[in-house]
């Protein structure tokens, strides 16, 4: 049985956010400063509402939490998550945690989250995954307004995301004809998107990815990733590395196009101030991931591809 999962409605395209009907009284999540922020706003009409700007990359389940007490009692109308991955996430277990419908407006376009069940959210300083049909956009709004001006740094580690989610996806023992089809089409225009320059075709590539991989989940790649980003590392960049040992590792059909998206966008060698071993310690527990990886992974794969990731350079 195949079972696809995706946004109840999705507005794509030039001038989508400034033309979606937000209702009053929304609260408002995002990541950034002021004077981005209020350029957004402004561009999509959005009146009498609340505001959350003190998202932070990688958040915390402390942080729901603070925002759930600030704004009990002032009858949200919806959530709006307006930012990276991380505004999203915040969005979406604030959401099931109060059944406060969600707007999901990705500005980074690379993680993918409007269109997925997933969230990533901290506990006691540590990632972990989570699932669940609660997480689901009641809309998702696509606009490449957002895209001019982000940050070089920014834009690789987005796009990065997406191409390892893609061609993840693409690979899980979860993927069905369906999900493969979405997240080879969004490899192939990511692909071309980075290769050939082509930054306009980044947000349809990103919503794409989420389709496909949010139906059937990332693999070895992210799991691998996590204990970077533990350490501060963005997770696009730990992706670079991690997702091309992992697709080795697996014989990915992907491996020498991830590779070259990767050396194309000059990713730099990763460190890790663990040991390995500790640090597989903490990646095996990681099921989520692991368990959907098409080839079996041991304790001492992972060594080995952490060995190979640190101590050598996967991107030359």
């Amino acid at each position: 049985m195949w079972k696809i999962l995706i946004p109840k409605k999705i507005a794509y395209g030039e001038d989508a956010a400034k033309e979606f009907d937000y209702p009053e009284n929304a609260l408002i999540i995002t990541t950034t400063e002021s004077k981005i922020y209020e350029k957004w706003i402004d561009y999509m009409g959005i009146k009498n509402y609340h505001i959350y700007d003190k998202v932070t990359p990688d958040p915390a389940i402390e942080t729901i939490e603070t925002i759930k007490n600030e704004f009990d009692g002032k009858n949200v109308s919806c959530y709006i998550g307006l930012g990276g991955g991380s505004s999203l996430d915040v969005c979406k277990y604030l959401s099931k945690m109060t059944g406060v419908p969600k707007i999901l407006i990705p500005t980074t376009f690379g993680t993918g989250a409007e269109m997925t069940t997933y969230a990533v959210i901290s506990f006691d300083h540590k990632k972990k995954l989570l699932q669940d049909e609660a997480f689901l956009a009641d809309a998702a709004v696509i606009d490449p307004y957002f895209l001019p001006g982000t940050p070089f740094n920014i834009m690789r580690n987005s796009a990065c995301d997406a191409a390892a989610q893609a061609s993840e996806g693409f690979d899980s023992k979860l993927a069905n004809p369906l999900t493969k089809l979405f997240c080879k089409e969004a490899f192939d225009i990511l692909e071309d998107a980075i290769i050939n320059d082509k930054p306009d075709l980044l947000p349809y590539g990103a919503m794409l990815s989420g389709i496909g991989f949010g139906n059937s989940s990332t693999t070895l790649g992210h799991a691998l990733s996590y204990v970077f980003s533990n350490e501060g590392v963005p997770h696009g960049y730990s992706l670079s590395s991690c997702t091309t040992v992992a697709h080795k590792f697996n014989n990915s059909i992907y491996y020498d196009r991830f590779k070259k998206i990767c050396q194309k966008l000059k990713f730099e060698p990763l460190k890790l101030n663990q040991h390995l071993d500790a640090a597989a310690d903490v990646i095996m527990p990681d099921r989520g991931h692991l368990d959907n990886n098409p080839i079996e992974v041991k304790k001492q794969d992972v060594i080995k591809c952490l060995d190979e990731i640190v101590n050598s350079n996967p991107l030359a």
